[in-house]
């Protein structure tokens, strides 16, 4: 059984009178223990064990009595309390007042901790050890955090001379092991707990780890932090927090967007015979496709390009539409079949920013119930600036349609999504800010005579497009709604983000008076243990503009939701909920509009009860207060919500009204002073306080030319603001806890990341604790999460998400830990990227959706106007008794900087600081309000507004401190780095101004500088700092450093600023190891929030004592000579320097572009280092020759040994004018040296292992394609040789193992050339079997090179997909390794000695991937046929092959200011003025001689031995450019008519003739031939314009290639290599020198011995032989003996050659990206191409090759309709009744449809069947290689040329039932890829609809194969539930011809001559009545009706004798009366 204890540590707070001697007399269950305790310091710890379980209505009582050894002890107080919190949380801190007698609160305070363990564990188990071990001093606890492994000094270690290093108490949580201490570092300690006392305790760096073990229990030293590197965290402080440096608001500013959308074809179109159009809409703008004419599968391949300039989540809240629309024209906006709709966000998180053929699912929004209406293929990419897509490659379309399989859905998205009801439910707003002047409300007044609300409010919802309202609220601020609005959208919708809007109803202007966005990710969960969209019913706060009134608000974008909100507007209650539909249940509404209906009011507990919360601030310091604001008096408003705010402010609720919180019964007229607001009555028991929510006004001083600052010296003011909220705290806490350990998560990966930049020791220790770290949080936080009670007004969302963080946060616990264990040297890169996950992870669930406490606002106000402000989350400030609750900056000082409201602070404004605060803030429930002041730097006294009454609750109006340190500052500032060029020389002058406090310093300004290196201490005397000595030592201020470009007129331009913490050094202690003197240290520069620079520098802080200065550690080092007064960086702190020779390579000058108009002439080139520098020789003419005469220089500079302080090197160009004035050109700072570092050859030894290792190792993973030829295979052989066996089929050859060997023995390589003969045999017997073999063998002459690129881009797409799986498998093999490790085998070389080295070789090669079946299941396919392959790159060659800088390295020349822009990413192009050519090399001196002894060392050339002339040099360009893929249109119809322009130097060719008409993705293949002159031209630009009939032609993009790297480069760029030599064909040797001249000249400029051909087939390169073929055919198909194979070899693994050895250039494609310089950073398409160079001076090279596109083949396809059975009869009789159809046959090739083709019509068919014989002739041009029909029609009337289209050769027929005078109706299609449709059914009863169900599982074929082939097919058609039925079957004959055969035997159409068919034999009843009338009438009438005929007749008969009878009986009775 467990014992129960309560325990409670005790230390005495304010001394009362008496003697030190203490009893403490405790009570619990009245079994009372007494103890005397010695001095109060000491902890005590009191248990009780109990019987039972502890009731939480329980008291603890604590008497505290005078102990007196005469009297009897006299009580001084007594402290009781119910143990009911105690009892629920296991563990409690309290310090509180204690009471007398008579129960008033005395002076004294106490403070206890309780502990409670219950016997069946319910609360969480502590250790006696956690508790009762107190660490003896809380340095130690800091040490993990301040410890800087960077730094061979530790910071901050060990106590202060005089302090005891015992019997300090150090409050810990429970649970809280050394780990959470380091994690949420800030431990708090008592007051009073610098007692002065014993020895001094001063912690070596080394006792560190000692000291870690004995708190941490075996700590190891991962966990140590780096805080110091990342410059503002250097001590991680417990009073104040971090500021975050960068300034910018980042949103709502404007961005560029491109999105483009290709509708490829639509499919399963719900719809008989229909003429779909696509309609692409997103926002407000749409686009259409072409119509297509009655086809339920249309073919579009249309591109849409859409561009925008708007803010980012403005974009991605935009929705795409895609809908299809049936018969659109002009005149009718046709009907909607379906529509498919999402975000634009949803497009841009995807992989890549995009979908690539994805099917997107239509439905139809009008009738929810109807299912799926078709599909739409297509592709949506989202490009902002600077992201690059990577298309992948088009190859050709053969991939199976699976549809199912790639639906347009975000991963993880279900392909079922069901409808679904989103109800948004408005209950009521409050605190809506007064929307008209107040000089309208006095005219409203005049008028009306009433003073009414201003505001006539109601909620607008928009969501996934639609939008929804409430009613309008007439005059009312505290509307009441009880609305809900319902959206009908699929379920999980596509659409992100719900956006709530208050508007303000008025005839004139509509305007938004807030915006709230609610993101469904946040409030629903879709993992398998997920819930439902849901929210609230929770309050939710919108900000906004602020809050005074005016006509035109310019910071109106804020209240629509743009840019971060400066002011509170508005709260508005809300709930929303989902409900996913039924849609089979027939009472559902089918249609999708928003509907509005009233919802019952909510009780007024749901959302939680109402508190009173109390904010406290204090301003400790208002300094850099922008001038430009002026020398009014200045004050401070804070504000929560309404409260405070002097417009409106808000006092505390009525209790009549307590559930509204604010009466706005105040007017305005009560403003002048918030003081006043409060009435006598409201007085409740603690003396109702009045807010103080404004600082009194002062007015500033002057800190120096730029700002202000105000005088707050001793006495801080202080703001307090009561407040009501509901009580919502538990939301803030829990992502409080989180966002502590994702703090603490990001600053340790800060730190990881910065170890490996640096190449520090032991990254991976420095992980695995940042990742035991998380762990430990991770844990903690369940343990914290799952005390929280079942409050009130805890809502669905609340225990959800509650129940999803703590299971996310378990698993990312475990995971953390998993990962812990696998990290590696080798792995750290990648565990890192996973841990960096987590962090996303992290904040995003930090992130709580439902608010509770607004934001709190901080507002500078200048003589009554709004300056400035800041935001602070209110979770940051709120305080809870948990330590890791606590929000981060809660009860500290913060630096708070403010920024200019709304667009103001977008770019400059932006940047500078508007004012810093050094400021305090607390808030919290005010009946915790008692420590609200703690966390203040101690020893200040309050000064309270109200005197006397001994109100101990009021907070203080100002405090006063009356404990001030004189410091000394001294701010070592060494150098910067990479600054902004502020000036239009593209350079600047820089000066930094350092503040610190209330004072500020400048360096010197060094003049023309990107990289100044000031060398400067700036000494700041007599800093006063308020508070106690040892807080400001372990805590000082931050410095804050500006960096500024001085001009000559006006005011100096700001470069960036930086924050740093000094080392602070107090009188007593010694100045020396291991914290003094500090480090210089790298400080990151940001402007806005942009790096720009970074800064070298070091600050110390040290104490001034009375002894006055003469105390401090001299300043050593005289004032600098040169410089006057300046004070040099004393030596301790600057580096050591050693002396190096730096030796720069002077190669040449290029593209210098004009300056001030002149052109530059005569220029040179100086380089600077550390102030030594060297100028090249001069260029003459630069017109002539740019290149320099001199080659190589060097100079001698002394540089800092530690390559990280390396100061950059300047490259400068100058043009030499007349009477010697110079002009700077442009200019270049090299960063880093280190690549420029020499080493030794014999250091970088390239020997065979290594190179093995690196074949096998992760090599051929990383670089992509790059690697993926097939490596060598060394195998090991007896003679000691290495052999290396070359294959010349890699298809086949398994790859071998790897054996490591040395680099002294001979290495053999061997190529079988009867591998081939093999392979052509086998397929010979294949045949033999009688197997039918679809792929015979590619005739020779059917080659092109067309056949070559299109087989290398196959092999490109599966190595890209091998990739993945080799990816896949990396992972395995990790995994291996790490159990390897653990079984105690060294890890790091298991990979190398193979432990799995089959699998890894599975990527090695390309070409292997075609028979290794095992990855991307491609057993079914047949083997291919063999193709010579060349390199397709999908990116740049240069990427590839690291920009040819192998040894000429080009620098770019910038000049020109550089432009204010978010992207610095991006080069500014427009600043680049020429580039320089050249090299550097940097050695110590002295060199060892072996490298100056070796044979031929040229002297004058330094390191740069066998390097090339710079002579002018003549060469022949051949571009060949191949096709160019995703132009962006350039013409209004969505198209552009591209050509080639090619520039080189002077010479330009424009093809412009041959422009390409309507076509996004043209087929150029086209060669160019260009002389051009290296250096004079070496820019090679290849363009595509856009030809227009009238006007310019208008560039697409450009791409420019810099020709001259690629021909100086050892990896020999002028000609790729092929993979094979032949000399004739498709797959001609193209270079004129042969490999055999080739490899001659490789070794001897290497100094190579070699090459030694040998019989056998051997040749012998450096002590490596390979092996290989020695015959070639020519095309007379003669063999002889040749070397070139065996050469060729040598040359495809040229990079194994050791010492010289480089990877050249294969035959290849590039793809380049086309750019236009008006839209910097999208890519306008891509174009793929290739160039070759040939010297003049050499071979001449042979004809080009034949790239032109292939001509379509015209062929001719013959359909003959023989018959139709059981068509279905659509027809009744109009007699009978009987059902008949008319049926005829109609045919087209897909696309063509106005050559549609019908056959003549079948009448009065009474059973389906039909008898045509009839023949469709369809002639048409096919593209083989791409199985593409294509065909040339003009777009319409108005085209001024045909357009080429390329489209699936498909086949379709349908049926129809002919009618005379309505339209005919559709009965059924069947569709025929001619490449692959299944054979037709023999007869009519084996044809089935399965034949296009189950298309899939049926065997295929080609009618370009068969040539012929007959059969039964089955039409059909959608019923009306949208299933297929069979609607007939048709019995059809296709026969396929060429153009040729065609013309041999020619036929008719239909029946017609020559060669007729037979008419068909049809029964008599189907006839046409008009043309046969009698046959029809005996047919159909007589035959059915002939006895009503007769019968009729007869009746007809008996009427006409009885008219007759009538009519003439008239006049014969005249007749006989008048007897006529």
């Amino acid at each position: 059984m467990h014992v129960a204890d309560g325990t409670s540590w005790f230390r005495k707070q304010e001394d009362t009178d008496g003697s030190p001697h203490w009893l403490v007399h405790q009570h619990q269950r009245g079994s009372p223990t007494e103890l005397e305790t010695e001095e109060f310091q000491e902890n005590k710890a009191f248990r009780w064990p109990v019987a039972s379980k502890v009731d939480g209505n329980e008291m603890l009582e604590i008497h505290i009595y005078n102990y007196s050894k005469v009297f009897t002890n006299r009580l001084i107080g007594t402290f009781r309390m119910v143990l009911q919190k105690v009892v629920e949380e296991g563990h409690l801190e309290v310090s509180d007042t204690l009471i007398d007698d008579n129960n008033t609160a005395i002076q004294t305070s106490i403070s206890i901790e309780i502990r409670y363990q219950p016997m069946d564990g319910s609360v969480r188990v502590w250790s006696d050890g956690e508790f009762l071990d107190v660490p003896d001093d809380r340095d130690g606890m800091f040490q993990f955090e301040t410890e800087s492994l960077l730094s061979s000094h530790s910071h901050s270690s060990g106590t202060p001379p005089g302090r005891s290093s015992h019997g300090i108490p150090t409050f810990r949580k429970a649970g809280k092991g050394v780990f959470s201490a380091m994690k949420l570092g800030k431990v708090r300690s008592s007051k009073d707990n610098h007692k002065k006392g014993d020895d001094p305790a001063i912690l070596e760096t080394e006792d560190l780890d000692r000291k870690a073990m004995r708190i941490g229990g075996g700590l190891d030293p991962d966990t140590i932090s780096l805080a110091s590197v990342t410059a503002v965290t250097t001590n991680v402080s417990n009073k104040r927090s971090k500021p975050d440096i960068k300034m910018e608001p980042s949103a709502g500013r404007p961005v560029d967007y491109q999105i483009s959308v290709t509708v490829i074809e639509a499919r399963q179109l719900v719809g008989l015979n229909m003429d779909p159009v696509v309609c692409v809409e997103i926002g407000e703008e749409k686009k259409y496709t072409s119509m297509k004419e009655s086809t339920n599968c249309p073919y579009y391949n249309e591109y849409f390009v859409f561009d925008f300039h708007v803010p980012p989540d403005v974009m991605f809240d935009k929705i795409l539409k895609l809908s299809v629309i049936h018969s659109k024209n002009l005149l009718r906006s046709g009907t909607l079949v379906g529509n498919f709709k999402l975000d634009v966000g949803t497009v841009y998180s995807q992989p890549e920013h995009q979908f690539y053929h994805k099917w997107a699912m239509l439905s139809d929004p009008d009738d929810i119930t109807a299912g799926c209406k078709g599909y739409i293929k297509c592709d949506i990419a989202v490009v902002g600036k600077g992201d690059n897509i990577k298309t992948p490659h088009k190859a050709s379309e053969t991939d199976e349609d699976d549809i199912e399989g790639n639906l347009l859905l975000p991963e993880g998205i279900p392909s079922e999504r069901q409808w679904a009801r989103f109800y948004v439910r408005i209950y009521r707003a409050e605190g809506l800010p007064k929307m008209n002047t107040s000089i309208m409300a006095n005219v409203k007044k005049a008028f009306i005579g009433e003073n009414k609300d201003l505001v006539d409010p109601y909620v607008q919802v928009q969501f996934a497009g639609q939008k929804g309202k409430t009613s309008v609220q007439k005059s009312s601020y505290e509307p009441i709604w009880n609305e809900q609005i319902i959206f009908t959208e699929m379920f999980p919708p596509l659409c992100k983000r719900m956006k709530v809007q208050i508007r303000d109803s008025d005839k004139v202007n509509d305007v938004a008076i807030g915006t709230h966005f609610i993101d469904l990710r946040k409030i629903s969960n879709d993992g398998d243990k997920g819930f439902l969209p849901t929210l609230g019913p929770a309050w939710v706060n919108m900000y906004g503009s602020t809050r005074n009134y005016t006509l035109m608000d310019e910071h109106q974008d804020l209240n629509e939701g743009l840019g971060e909100g400066v002011s509170f507007r508005a709260r508005l209650l809300i709930s929303v909920a989902v409900e996913i539909l039924d849609t089979t249940s027939s009472e559902i509404m089918s249609s999708t509009e928003v509907q509005m209906e009233p919802v019952s009011n909510i009780s007024e507990s749901a959302t939680g009860k109402v508190e009173e919360f109390f904010l406290f601030g204090s301003f400790l310091e208002a300094t850099m207060i922008d001038r430009k604001i002026g020398d009014k008096p200045i004050n401070f408003e804070v504000t929560i919500g309404n409260y405070g705010n002097q417009i409106d402010g808000v006092s505390k609720p009525v209790a009549g009204r307590k559930k509204k919180k604010d009466g706005v019964g105040e007017s305005d007229e009560e403003e002048s002073e918030l003081i006043q607001n409060s009435s006598d009555e409201e007085a409740e028991d603690d003396g109702d306080l009045v807010s103080v929510s404004t600082s009194p006004p002062m007015k500033p001083v002057i800190t120096d030319r730029n700002y202000f600052h105000l005088p707050y010296f001793e006495k801080k003011p202080c703001i307090y603001i009561k407040s009501w909220w509901q009580d919502q705290r538990r939301r803030l806490y829990n992502s409080n806890v989180m966002d502590k350990i994702a703090d603490k998560l990001e600053e340790g990966l800060n730190d990881v990341q910065e170890i490996i930049k640096t190449e520090k020791a032991f990254p991976e220790r420095r992980l695995r604790g940042v990742l035991e770290e998380l762990s430990t949080g991770c844990s903690r936080f369940v343990t914290l999460a799952n005390k929280d009670q079942n409050l009130a007004g805890r809502t669905k969302l609340d225990q959800e998400r509650l129940k999803s963080c703590m299971r996310e946060m378990e698993s990312m616990g475990q995971q953390a830990k998993t990962i812990r264990s696998q990290v590696k040297r080798n792995t750290v890169r990648d565990k890192l990227k996973l841990a960096l996950n987590f962090l996303q992870r992290l904040r995003f669930l930090a992130d709580e959706p439902q608010h509770s406490i607004p934001d709190v606002f901080i507002w500078m106000m200048s003589n009554n106007k709004r300056i400035a402000y800041a935001r602070i989350p209110s979770k940051d400030i709120l305080y809870s008794i948990v330590d890791e609750e606590r929000g981060k900056d809660c009860g500290k000082v913060k630096a708070v900087f403010l920024r200019l409201p709304g667009k103001k602070g977008f770019g400059p404004a932006g940047w500078t600081v508007q004012a810093k605060l050094e400021m305090y803030l607390w808030l919290g429930l005010n009946k915790q309000r008692k420590d609200f002041l703690s966390g203040l730097p101690s020893g200040f006294e309050e000064n309270k507004a109200v005197k006397g009454t001994g109100l101990q609750a009021v907070p203080p109006i100002s405090l006063v401190y009356n404990m001030k340190q004189v410091f000394q500052l001294r701010a070592h500032m060494y150098q910067a780095r990479s600054l902004f060029a502020a000036d239009s020389s593209g350079l600047s002058d820089p000066f930094a101004r350092v503040f610190f406090s209330t004072h500020s310093q400048v360096t010197e300004v060094l003049s023309e500088t990107l990289c100044p290196t000031w060398d400067q201490l700036l000494v700041f005397d007599n800093v006063e700092l308020y508070g106690e000595a040892t807080e400001l030592r372990d805590d000082p201020p931050i410095i804050v450093i500006e960096i500024y470009d001085q001009d000559t007129v006006g005011k100096a331009e700001f470069i960036g600023r930086t924050f740093a913490k000094p080392l602070s050094k107090m009188v007593d202690e010694h100045y020396g190891p291991p914290r003094f003197p500090p480090q210089l240290e790298y400080y990151q520069i940001y402007r806005g929030n942009c790096p720009a620079g970074e800064l070298l520098a070091a600050f110390e802080l040290l104490q001034i004592g009375p002894a006055g200065r003469t105390e401090l550690p001299p300043i050593d080092g005289p004032t600098d000579v040169d410089r006057g007064p300046i004070l040099p960086v004393p030596l301790g702190i600057r580096p050591i320097l050693s002396r190096y020779r730096i030796e720069v390579l002077f190669w040449g000058l290029r593209d210098l572009k004009r300056i001030n108009l002149a052109q530059v002439d005569r220029p040179r080139v100086d380089i600077e280092c550390a102030g030594k520098g060297i100028q090249s020789a001069l260029i003459q003419n630069y017109k002539k020759n740019p290149n320099f005469s001199t080659l190589v220089k060097w100079f001698e500079v002394d540089l800092p040994e530690n390559e990280l302080l390396h100061p950059p090197l300047n490259i400068r160009v100058v043009d030499c004018r007349a009477f010697g004035r110079y002009t700077l050109v442009g200019s270049h700072a090299v960063t880093s040296l280190r690549k420029f570092i020499y080493t030794s050859p014999d250091k970088r030894a390239n020997n065979w292992a290594h190179t093995a290792r690196l074949a096998n190792g992760y090599m051929a993973l990383t670089n992509g394609t790059s690697r993926s030829r097939p490596y060598s295979r060394p195998i090991s052989h007896s003679s000691g040789d290495i052999v290396v066996n070359m294959d010349s089929e890699p298809n086949i050859k398994k790859m071998e193992t790897v054996v490591k060997l040395d680099a002294t023995s001979d290495a053999v390589v061997k190529i079988d050339a009867n591998e081939v003969e093999k392979e052509k045999e086998k397929k010979k017997k294949k045949k033999k079997k009688g197997e039918e073999v679809e792929e015979e063998e590619p005739d020779e002459s059917m080659l092109d090179w067309w056949s070559k690129y299109f087989a290398s881009i196959e092999t490109m797409m599966e190595t890209l997909r091998a990739q993945e799986a080799a990816w896949a498998e990396a992972e395995e093999r990790e995994d291996m390794e790490i159990a390897a490790e653990n079984a105690e085998i060294k890890g790091d070389d298991s990979h190398v000695k193979g432990t799995k080295p089959k699998e890894k070789t599975k990527s090695k090669s390309s070409k292997d991937k075609k028979k290794n079946h095992g990855i991307d299941g491609t057993e079914k396919k047949v083997p291919k046929p063999r193709v010579d392959e060349l390199m397709v790159y999908n990116k740049e060659l240069e990427s590839e092959f690291d920009h040819f800088e192998d040894w000429l390295h080009t620098f770019n020349l910038y000049r020109g200011k550089a432009v204010d822009d978010d992207d610095h990413n991006m080069v500014d192009d427009d600043r680049i003025v020429g580039r320089f050519k050249g090299s550097l090399c940097m050695y110590k001196l002295p060199l060892s001689d072996e490298i100056t002894r070796e044979a031929g060392f040229d002297p004058n050339m330094g390191m740069f031995q066998s390097i090339p002339h710079n002579d002018p040099i003549n060469v022949l360009v051949r571009v060949y450019v191949v096709r160019a893929t995703d132009l962006h249109p350039a013409d209004i119809n969505g198209k552009a008519d591209p050509y080639v322009v090619i520039k080189l130097g002077k010479s330009e060719i424009k093809d412009k003739e041959n422009y390409i008409s309507k076509q996004l993705n043209p087929v150029f293949g086209k060669s160019f031939d260009i002389e051009a002159t290296f250096p004079m031209e070496s820019m090679l630009t290849v363009s595509v314009y856009d030809w227009d009939l009238v006007g310019t032609d208008d560039l697409i993009g450009e791409t420019k290639i810099d020709l001259e790297n690629r021909y100086y480069s050892k990896h020999r760029a002028t000609c790729g290599i092929a993979s094979n030599y032949s000399l004739h064909g498709y797959n001609v040797w193209r270079d004129p020198q042969k490999p055999t001249q080739l490899l001659a000249k490789l070794c001897k400029e290497g100094k190579l011995d070699g090459p030694h051909y040998s019989t056998g087939g051997k040749v012998k390169v450096s002590n490596r032989i390979f092996l290989g073929p020695t015959e070639i055919e020519d095309e007379n198909g003669l063999k002889k003996q040749t070397e070139e194979h065996l050469a060729l070899t040598v040359l495809k693994h040229w990079e194994e050659i050791p010492r010289v050895g480089c990877k050249l250039v294969p035959e290849h494609v590039e793809t380049r990206p086309l750019l236009n310089p008006d839209k910097p950073g999208i890519e306008q398409g891509r174009i793929e191409m290739w160039v070759d160079m040939f010297p003049m001076d050499g071979p001449a090279p042979g004809p080009a090759i034949d790239i032109s596109p292939r001509k379509p083949k015209k062929y001719e396809l013959r359909v003959i309709i023989w018959n139709t059975d059981e068509v279905i009869l659509e027809d009744d009789d109009y007699f009978t009744g009987e059902k008949s159809s008319d049926i005829f046959v109609r045919g087209w090739l897909k696309g063509q449809q106005e050559d549609k083709q019908d056959t003549d019509v079948h009448y009065h068919s009474l059973t389906g069947e039909g008898n045509f014989n009839w023949r469709f002739v369809f002639p048409f041009d096919y593209l083989m290689a791409e199985e593409k029909i294509v065909i040339s029609k003009k777009e319409s009337l108005f085209s001024w040329d045909e357009t080429e289209y390329k489209i699936p050769a498909r086949l379709t027929l349908q049926v129809w039932d002919a009618d005379h005078f309505s339209a005919d109706d559709f009965l059924g299609a069947i569709e025929l890829d001619l490449n692959r449709f299944p054979r037709g059914a023999k007869t009519a009863k084996q044809c089935s609809i399965d034949m296009v169900l189950n298309e899939q599982e049926l065997p295929t074929i080609s009618i370009f194969k068969q040539k012929r082939v007959k059969g039964w097919w089955p039409f059909v058609a959608r019923d009306e539930n949208d299933e297929l039925e069979l609607t007939g079957k048709v019995e059809a004959e296709l026969h396929l011809l060429t153009a040729e055969e065609a013309e041999k035997n020619p036929v008719g159409l239909g029946r017609k001559e020559p060669d007729p068919l037979e008419k068909p034999n049809r029964p008599d009843t189907s006839l046409m009545w008009f043309m046969n009338p009698l046959k029809s009438i005996r047919y159909f009438i007589w035959h059915n009706y002939r006895w009503l005929i007769l019968k009729t007749l007869a009746l007809l008969l008996l009427l006409l004798l009885l008219g007759l009878f009538l009519y003439s009986i008239p006049g014969y009775l005249v007749k006989k009366l008048l007897g006529a």
